[in-house]
């Protein structure tokens, strides 16, 4: 965080302590302490929504799971604090973790339905679950919090009890999303195949975020019901969620602050327009609206922007590289519905070498990067690294391994500058790979603003920052001029000379057969021709794949 940064929040608080402690007045304090339940709520909400970028609609369900935990272990139980809140932080954590492997896997429009679903399902349990919640009346008499004797109700003690716990979640999110965990999460949320590839383990990311972010709804939510002593299925209402929803964009969704400023502006929008009551809901779409329009990045966007400090560099020169592995496959078939996209295909490649894969369009050659990648789990077949057997692993696992790719276009976090996008994924020095790869001008330049040869060389330096000692190369000439091809190709002859093993698409054929050292035809799935780059070039199963019956 900024020195700048750091200055205006410390300000912040400051003048918000001041406020509540000497100017306030007891209603203020009451505002005031529910503003601060809501923004814990709204952190917890703009780790799943801003941070991954998953639109979950459970947020709501466990603010309010949280609520009702804490009421009964109170009333049921007869539990004080601490418990209470912990029960109102563990029950919703647990059906986190409960339901977080299947709807974690969805794509995020089912993700979304999903969650939905199992939010209306905590309403209807909480309206028809009488002996337990109370039914539609809910539960009522929940005593206030109380520690050391002391009961901390609506006022002043409450408002600097929930204002600390803000702190203290803010604090605990940022420790969460800083450095190269904030880097990674980024690179996720923006480019999630290229970072499955890369070795980030995005599964493990998502379900950490998830229940981080239902600990601090439920956490909100048992706070909640100790404050006002009432918890009714309203607690679980989609207004709840409308609400945090809201809080995070117009306070900005890629910050944690952001949803303290969202909580503050729409708790205290109410008051300020208590006598226009009629026109309320006309502000408050209003302002939605015109965050959207004018503060994409929302009124976090207004605050000095916040420094990522460069990340230490270790004593290693380079990543360390696993050289020594080839890269075998052997018999790999894929299908797709009733068509044979791979069928029967092998091939080797060694250290130091440069396979080239050509075929027309539709031949199995993408699919079978993916496949060897673990983007794709073949039918057949067996695809060894090494020693190691990695057929069918996911691809973070294979990247470990020491396999990486490119793609077709670029899958890059456009707002991480290219040093960023380095330190996100590995331990090695950026300097000396952006210096390999032509960017070493450019290291703190945002990755979107790159040229498309400028991204394609991002993409290799990244795969290198990742340790990779393999290297699949989707089409990475695809759109650069005669220059750039030539810069590409005397970098790929570089990494080869290295020690990289290397294997390269690309319909370039005035690119490609100068530098392979051997190449694969692939026709409709099959291996057509291989050899020597000559030889391939002449071969007439080669030439029909391309041409059908004319010549080169």
């Amino acid at each position: 965080m900024s020195d700048r940064r750091s200055q205006l929040l410390l300000a912040g608080a400051v003048a918000l302590a001041i406020y509540a402690v000497f100017f306030a007045g007891g209603y203020a304090h009451d505002v005031l302490a529910r503003a601060g339940i809501y923004a814990i709520a709204a952190i917890g909400y703009q780790l799943v929504f801003g941070r991954l970028g998953a639109l979950s609609l459970a947020q709501g369900c466990f603010f309010g799971l949280g609520a009702y935990a804490a009421a009964l272990t109170a009333l049921k139980l007869d539990f004080g604090f601490p418990l209470t809140l912990l029960a109102g932080t563990a029950l919703p954590v647990l059906l986190a973790a409960v339901i977080a492997v299947p709807v974690l896997r969805l794509s995020s429009h089912y993700f979304a339905l999903a969650t939905l679903g199992i939010a209306q399902l905590a309403v209807l349990a909480a309206t028809n679950w009488t002996d337990v919640t109370g039914g539609a009346n809910g539960l009522y008499g929940v005593p206030p919090l109380a520690f050391g004797g002391m009961q901390i109700e609506f006022g002043l003690p409450l408002t600097l009890l929930v204002w600390t716990c803000v702190g203290i979640v803010l604090l605990f999110s940022r420790r969460l999303t800083a450095g190269r965990n904030g880097l990674r999460v980024e690179t996720l949320r923006e480019a999630p195949k290229a970072a499955a590839a890369l070795g980030i383990d995005g599964t493990a990311i998502r379900f950490r975020f998830f229940l981080v972010s239902a600990a601090f709804g439920g956490f909100a939510g048992a706070l909640q019901a100790h404050a006002v002593g009432v918890v009714s299925p309203d607690v679980l209402s989609f207004h709840i969620l409308v609400l945090l929803l809201a809080m995070t964009v117009i306070g900005g969704r890629d910050s944690p602050l952001g949803a303290v400023l969202g909580a503050l502006l729409l708790v205290h929008l109410p008051e300020w327009f208590r006598d226009f009551a009629d026109y309320y809901l006309v502000a408050y779409g209003a302002a939605l609206l015109a965050a959207i329009i004018f503060l994409p990045r929302g009124l976090a966007g207004l605050l000095p922007s916040s420094n990522r400090s460069a990340l230490p560099v270790p004593a290693t020169a380079v990543p360390a590289r696993r050289n020594g592995d080839t890269l075998s496959v052997e018999m790999l078939s894929k299908r797709f519905g009733g068509i044979d996209a791979l069928k029967d295909v092998s091939l080797t490649v060694a250290p130091g070498e440069i396979v080239g894969l050509i075929g027309p369009n539709g031949s199995g050659k993408t699919t079978l990067v993916n496949v060897v990648t673990g983007m794709e789990k073949p039918d057949s077949g067996r695809v060894r690294f090494g020693h190691a057997d990695l057929t069918g692993l996911p691809p973070e696992h294979i990247a470990r391994a020491g396999i990486a790719r490119t793609f077709q276009h670029p899958q890059i976090a456009p707002d991480l500058t290219v040093r960023e996008s380095l330190d996100a994924v590995g331990d090695g020095d950026a300097e000396t790979l952006l210096a390999l790869v032509g960017l070493e001008s450019g290291a703190e330049t945002r990755s979107g603003a790159l040229p498309p040869a400028g991204q394609k060389r991002l993409e290799i330096a990244r795969a290198l920052a990742a340790g990779a000692s393999l290297l699949a190369l989707d089409e990475p000439a695809a759109g650069l001029s005669d220059p750039e091809r030539a810069q590409l190709a005397s970098l790929l002859k570089k990494l080869a000379a290295d020690g990289h093993a290397i294997l390269l698409i690309d319909h370039a054929m005035d690119f490609l057969l100068p530098l392979a050292d051997r190449v694969l035809c692939l026709s409709a799935g099959r291996v057509a021709a291989e050899g020597a780059p000559d030889e391939v070039a002449r071969d007439r199963h080669a030439v029909e794949a391309y041409f059908g019956e004319s010549p080169l």
